[in-house]
């Protein structure tokens, strides 16, 4: 049974671009790279083809697992959302006591994105705003300790 996965309407669309690249350049790629491996003989010891049909199952595998996530997604619906307290698809920013605030946008762990603003809602810093308003401080538990976040915003 696959679990429910929460996307984004940009994260939709970027698994149906890459699911569409998976499934027509990438595999007519690989497709000539088997085939080429194959027409130079002995397969026993062609690393060629070995290499080719790695590549061709972890191809497929994520082939299966976009299908999986599209078959299997909830919307965040930014215009449905509830400003009053964090939930996911809210923009939250928050301040660690004198550092400069940031902000993050929760969304689904399959559109996390650190390095951009965008964390998982079940990620630790996510899962501890998740339910909580502007001026409450979380507890966040980490590898390193813990941390307090003020929440300043919500979008």
């Amino acid at each position: 049974m696959v679990d429910t996965v929460y996307l984004t309407a940009e994260g939709i669309k970027k698994l149906e671009a890459e699911l569409e690249q998976l499934k027509g350049p990438a595999r007519a790629e690989l497709s000539k790279r088997l085939k080429a491996a194959i027409e130079q003989g002995d397969l026993s010891e062609n690393a060629d083809y070995s290499k080719a049909k790695e590549d061709q199952g972890f191809l497929e595998g994520r082939i299966q697992e976009i299908e999986a996530m599209l078959k299997n997604f909830v919307i965040i619906d930014e215009q449905q959302r509830n400003h009053d307290f964090v939930e996911i698809g809210a923009t939250v920013t928050i301040q660690e006591g004198d550092d400069d605030p940031e902000t993050y946008y929760l969304v689904g762990p399959a559109e996390a994105d650190p390095v951009n603003g965008k964390i998982s809602f079940e990620s630790p810093i996510g899962s501890a705003l998740l339910n909580h308003s502007i001026g409450e401080t979380v507890i966040v538990s980490t590898p390193g300790g813990e941390l307090n976040f003020k929440i300043l915003e919500i979008k």
